[in-house]
C-alpha cells in the first residue's frame, strides 16, 4: 500500500509551542551543564535541530547520532532492532538526552536505553516529540514528551513514509492512496 499527505494532526505553530516548552524545561534543568543529545535518526533530526536552538547558550550542548532500524519501508514495527550507527562519543560519566521522534510500543526506546546505561552515564533521560502511549508494550520512562497522540501513522517534521514526507513543516496523518 502506498500513502500520501493526509490531514494535519498537530500544525507547524503548535509544533513551534512545544519544541520550546521542551527546551525551557530541558535548560532550566540542566543550566551550567553539558549535555549529550543522542539524535535517534533519521527521524528526530528536524525535532533535534529546533530543540538545541530552544535549549539556548545556557546548556553545552553536544550532539551525538544513533541510527536503528525497526521499520524498514512499513507502517508498523518490525519488533526487531538493528544497530546501523553507534555513538561516536563516550558517554561514561556524561549526562545524556535521547532525543527520538515517535515512542510507539517502547521496544526501540527500551533498547538504546539498556544500551547507553552500560556505558555509565552520569544521568540519561529521554526526550521523545510524539508518544502513542496505547501502543506500548515495554515500559519507557521518559522525562519530556511533546505530545500524545492517537494510534494513526503519521508523517512530516522530521518523520517518514519510506523516506518520503520528513520536509513537512506539519505533522500530518499519513493517508492511504487509492
Amino acid at each position: 500500500m502506498e500513502y500520501g499527505i493526509g490531514r494535519i494532526l498537530i500544525s507547524e505553530d503548535k509544533l513551534k509551542e512545544k519544541v520550546a516548552e521542551l527546551g525551557a524545561r530541558i535548560r532550566r534543568d540542566y543550566r551550567g551543564q553539558q549535555v549529550i543529545f543522542v539524535c535517534v535518526l533519521k527521524g528526530a533530526v528536524v525535532f533535534l535541530s529546533d530543540l538545541v536552538r530552544e535549549v539556548g547558550p545556557e546548556v553545552d550542548v553536544r550532539l551525538d547520532f544513533l541510527a536503528i532500524s525497526s521499520y524498514g519501508a512499513s507502517t508498523k514495527s518490525s519488533g526487531v532492532v538493528k544497530i546501523q550507527k553507534d555513538l561516536s562519543s563516550d558517554i561514561h560519566g556524561r549526562h545524556v538526552i535521547i532525543v527520538e521522534d515517535i515512542l510507539d510500543t517502547g521496544l526501540s526506546l527500551s533498547y538504546i536505553s539498556k544500551l547507553l546505561l552500560e556505558r555509565d552515564p552520569a544521568s540519561l533521560e529521554i526526550c521523545v516529540l510524539l508518544d502513542k502511549a496505547e501502543r506500548r508494550t515495554q515500559p519507557v520512562e521518559v522525562k519530556y514528551t511533546g505530545f500524545t497522540i492517537p494510534d494513526e501513522f503519521v508523517i512530516g517534521y522530521g518523520l517518514d513514509y519510506a523516506a518520503q514526507f520528513r520536509q513537512l513543516p506539519a505533522i500530518h496523518i499519513a493517508e492511504p492512496l487509492e
